[in-house]
């Protein structure tokens, strides 16, 4: 009898978004081949019926949905009509029409010189938890969130000595229950979250930029950087948005290419397109 049909039909949520992120990440290595419902199935250890289920509970749109937007055409079409959306919100003098904007992120800045020490002083407790796109890290300070990442299973340390890199002086302490309700409100409840970015000034702006990228759309690197100062900036750009501590909620994932490739993100570029083709998915959805 195939495994997928020996295990039980009910898992916690949180074993339900791990098997779910695995198969999202076979799905979004492998969509060229147009894998089949019953392979996503047995990679998440599900009935390919139950599969399909809760595949679509926790994600919003369908396996053959998601697997339909993770296409480098259906990256360029959305690559078209993000950028002059951009261009309108930001001209606007708005932050844009992006879900994190109807969300009401509240941002607060770190000063320069506390950024500039490196964390020195500064008391930030993480947790992890599971997620569509793998293990997701928090971390906050006193102020709110401050870092999300993402690791594969059994990648956790690598993240966490990642996020420890950004403010070397800090003092980390781990504390899931602490964490846990950023995670409730940015995974499944899409719910406002107070944000401390820490950062220079020109990352700042940069961030800030990509708030204004709505979902299920994205734009360029060159854009971002016309934006923000002048189209010949889009390596400083480049740099700045890899710079991104907070992964997901300030979309730095829309930002491809000019040819629409899908290129440069620091937690990895089948996660970058397994994120797009998600929002794309259920931007279409929403659409019908």
């Amino acid at each position: 009898m195939p495994l997928a049909e020996t295990l039980p039909e009910t898992t916690s949520d949180d074993e339900a978004y791990r098997r779910i992120a695995r198969a999202i990440n076979y799905l979004s290595e492998n969509y060229s081949t147009q894998p089949s419902l019953d392979a996503a199935a047995d990679i998440a250890g599900y009935s390919p019926f139950h599969f399909q289920r809760v595949f679509t509970r926790l994600a919003g749109v369908s396996p053959k949905a998601f697997v339909g937007a993770l296409t480098l055409e259906h990256a360029k079409r959305l690559l078209a009509k993000g950028d002059s959306v951009l261009d309108a919100a930001l001209d606007a003098g708005l932050s844009g029409p992006s879900r994190l904007h109807d969300l009401c992120v509240k941002i607060e800045a770190m000063t320069p010189g506390a950024y500039a020490k490196g964390g020195e002083g500064l008391q930030i407790v993480y947790g992890f938890h599971s997620s569509l796109f793998g293990s997701a890290l928090f971390a906050a300070t006193d102020k709110g969130l401050c870092a999300l990442a993402f690791a594969d299973e059994g990648e956790e340390d690598a993240a966490l000595a990642d996020l420890r890199s950004r403010w070397p002086k800090a003092e980390f302490h781990r504390n899931d229950s602490a964490t846990a309700s950023y995670a409730k409100a940015i995974l499944t409840d899409r719910a406002p979250v107070p944000v401390q970015l820490f950062g220079t000034p020109w990352q700042l702006k940069v961030w800030q930029a990509l708030l204004a990228i709505p979902e299920g759309t994205v734009t360029s690197y060159r854009n971002i950087a016309s934006v923000c100062c002048t189209p010949r900036a889009a390596r400083a750009t480049g740099a700045a948005i890899g710079c991104n501590p907070i992964s997901y909620l300030i979309p730095c994932h829309r930002v491809l290419a000019g040819s629409g490739a899908i290129t440069g993100y620091h937690w990895g570029l089948t996660r970058k397109r397994a994120m797009l083709a998600l929002e794309a998915a259920r931007t279409d959805l929403a659409a019908e």
